[in-house]
């Protein structure tokens, strides 16, 4: 797309899960630019947001009332970093599954969902001359968290072929202001080419279930962007600037170390070691 966002037509209503998140947040400040008109949803009180709804993904008559109406979903919402599996099992596995559920009854589309690097965290990264990491990659999940996020893409699979409900998985690497370490570097999913590719997986046409990277146009990138720029995604930022930064203090990963053999990097380490 251009350097600037479409101009908007008719409103369009989605509902944004994970509202209050990190991501949540940044996405509730760009995404009206695209001309959506947003409905929001989190577990934490959204200050400033009195019509946001407040509940979990366990809630299922919140999730209905929450779904009713919209044009498509973005899901954010859910637990974003390792944890127990009964507490991934409840929030990440069984809450998307309510969320699908509410969408179907309630006739919505399209959802693109937050998918994760860590659903292949155990693949081996190429050489630095070797071919990017292709979507189509078995899932080989890191931690529970990365299996709750092969789950969710498999989930979206089966919504799609069984009652026709679009999704496009992203694969998400690190959405920030800035990369805050040398993996980063690869993975760095700027705010503002997110919600570009959240804007391309929206509008594109005829989608079925799409899994595509999420990440910016960085010069150290290793996975690859062609299933995202299918869609009509443009990345337009580059993490190399922050890169001589990020060397001087941390150095470059060495063979050997998951950072610099892994796809998951420090997640594929037993236990994970944070924040990533």
């Amino acid at each position: 797309m251009s350097d600037s966002p479409r101009t908007p037509g008719t409103p369009r209503t989605l509902l944004l899960t994970g509202a209050a998140g990190g991501m949540g947040t940044l996405m509730r400040g760009l995404l009206p630019a695209y001309g959506y008109s947003l409905r929001l949803f989190d577990a934490t009180p959204i200050e400033g947001e009195p019509h946001a709804v407040t509940a979990d993904l366990g809630d299922k008559h919140a999730l209905r009332e929450a779904v009713a109406g919209v044009d498509a979903i973005v899901h954010l919402a859910g637990i974003s970093l390792e944890a127990p599996f009964e507490k991934i099992l409840r929030s990440n596995i069984e809450g998307t599954y309510n969320l699908y559920e509410a969408a179907r009854e309630a006739g919505v589309r399209r959802i693109v969902q937050a998918s994760s690097n860590h659903a292949v965290g155990f693949t081996p990264l190429p050489g630095p001359d070797g071919p990017p990491v292709p979507v189509e990659t078995p899932h080989r999940p890191d931690t529970f968290y990365g299996l709750s996020k092969a789950f969710a893409e498999d989930l979206a699979q089966l919504y799609w072929d069984r009652d026709g409900l679009e999704t496009v998985s992203v694969r998400i690497g690190s959405c920030f202001m800035e990369p805050t370490s040398v993996r980063m570097l690869s993975l760095w999913l700027s705010p503002g080419d997110a919600a570009r590719l959240f804007d391309a997986a929206l509008t594109a046409p005829s989608v079925g279930h799409a899994v595509v990277y999420g990440s910016s146009a960085n010069t150290r990138l290793r996975w690859d962007l062609s299933s995202a720029r299918a869609l009509g995604y443009a990345p337009q930022d580059d993490s190399e600037q922050y890169a001589d930064k990020l060397l001087a203090e941390h150095g470059e990963p060495q063979p050997g170390e998951a950072e610099h053999d892994l796809l998951g990097g420090a997640f594929c380490v037993d236990p994970p070691q944070w924040p990533y």
